[in-house]
């Protein structure tokens, strides 16, 4: 197991190194600078901003830069919210950002479990058939598209909750964003459980177990649903970063203050050091839940320890 968790860490190192390197790169070569939004400003003072961050600089040593401070978790100044930090910026989005992908995932799980259970234990039947084809509607829906829908349906139409906002206590205003985050999500699960459930359920071992005479409630419970369990496992790593990252449309269409705001901001402001802090920090987070998948996957599954 132990080897596993080395493998998987000497991995993620580089894979964050070359996802910041591109994005640094990628961001200087996109048109625009980040201070091209102020209305005439004098020369004398644009080389003044670009001296105080550092922009007059050769682009090497810009980069060489940021990574010194990356190692010392500093991300930098902001260059658009010029009295924060990025990481300050960081810190206020996150709660907001986490308990929306988090509490999106746990009903994702829930009800794509569910759903999926209860259609393998039906293949074929008009149960398993209506329950397939809106999970197969709720994949082919984004989430951007969801969540105005939502918004006519139950805060416009029918009043029940508030169209957008957040107030921090108030989970009124969490239900429609974590829903529309939740039912690509839950499809999803739905079908990769069902898939796996129902080829799980076909093993000898299983036919041995109903031969015991064991409840089928048994069977599928203790027998079937662990080893069924592994390509879902393997998919909540990305799919709870996803949830997370993915929050950045739900969180301008219900107007939240999550990372997302600040993600869209500073790319239309071409605020460097904002956009390489949210990506550095959204993929160190993909890779930390990646890692912590693969150790999950590697105590469900023992074969996978000695690769």
């Amino acid at each position: 197991m132990m080897a596993l968790a080395l493998r998987r860490l000497l991995t993620a190192v580089p894979t964050l190194l070359l996802l910041v390197t591109l994005c640094f790169f990628l961001m200087r070569l996109a048109p625009g600078g980040p201070f091209d939004g102020e209305r005439s400003l004098p020369p004398a003072i644009e080389t003044a901003l670009a001296a105080e961050y550092h922009l007059d600089e050769p682009l090497p040593r810009q980069y060489l830069r940021y990574l010194g401070g990356l190692l010392r978790g500093d991300l930098g100044p902001s260059f658009q919210y010029q009295e924060f930090r990025v990481r300050q910026l960081l810190a206020d989005g996150l709660p907001v950002s986490l308990s929306l992908g988090l509490w999106a995932m746990v009903l994702a799980l829930l009800l794509g479990g569910g759903i999926g259970i209860v259609a393998a234990l039906r293949p074929g039947r008009a149960l398993d058939h209506g329950l397939m084809s809106l999970s197969l509607l709720g994949i082919s829906v984004p989430s951007y598209v969801v969540g105005p829908l939502l918004v006519l349906l139950f805060a416009v139409g029918l009043r029940w909750l508030p169209a957008g906002g957040w107030q921090p206590g108030r989970y009124s205003d969490m239900l429609l964003p974590v829903l529309a985050l939740a039912l690509p999500q839950i499809a999803a699960i739905a079908r990769l459980l069902r898939g796996s459930l129902i080829d799980t359920l076909r093993q000898p071992y299983i036919r041995t177990a109903r031969a015991k005479g064991l409840p089928e409630t048994v069977v599928v419970l203790r027998h079937a649903l662990r080893p069924a369990l592994l390509p879902v496992l393997s998919y909540l790593g990305p799919a709870t970063a996803g949830l997370i990252t993915g929050s950045v449309v739900v969180e301008q269409v219900f107007s939240l203050p999550g990372i997302g705001r600040y993600f869209v901001q500073g790319a239309l402001n071409r605020d460097y050091t904002l956009v390489l802090g949210v990506v550095a920090f959204y993929g160190a987070m993909i890779v930390l839940l990646n890692f912590l998948v693969d150790l999950l996957y590697g105590l469900l599954d023992p074969r996978l320890r000695q690769r």
